[in-house]
């Protein structure tokens, strides 16, 4: 059996899947001290133990993005805050690759937040 954190990448359809999978190994992988949890019926993920950023999919254009906790403290073009009060968000194309440049950018800025 399968945890909700599994399944909710598995459950996913090609290529919004595979956006998800590479943007969960990046974050993971860009620094030791990030771990990945199943918080609010969503991977979440967790810099030194405090909440950095979640992975989600847009219910009306299913657009994979990603969520940056302190984002409103971050000033960056790819972000948007929409109508979020802290949060800012990055949505991604899945038919594309994915920009490392940017997210190395985002997550620099970020990272300086903890």
């Amino acid at each position: 059996m399968i945890s909700e954190l599994e399944a909710f990448y598995v459950s996913k359809e090609e290529p919004v899947r595979s956006t998800l999978l590479a943007l969960r190994n990046y974050i993971l992988t860009y620094d030791e001290a990030m771990s990945e949890s199943w918080t609010h019926r969503m991977p979440m993920f967790r810099f030194k133990g405090k909440l950095f950023c979640y992975l989600w999919v847009d219910k009306k254009t299913y657009t994979p993005y990603l969520g940056i906790y302190k984002g409103i403290e971050i000033d960056h073009p790819a972000l948007d805050l929409g109508n979020r009060n802290k949060m800012k968000v990055m949505y991604f194309d899945a038919e594309h690759d994915l920009p490392f440049d940017i997210l190395d950018e985002i997550f620099k800025m970020a990272i300086k937040l903890y």
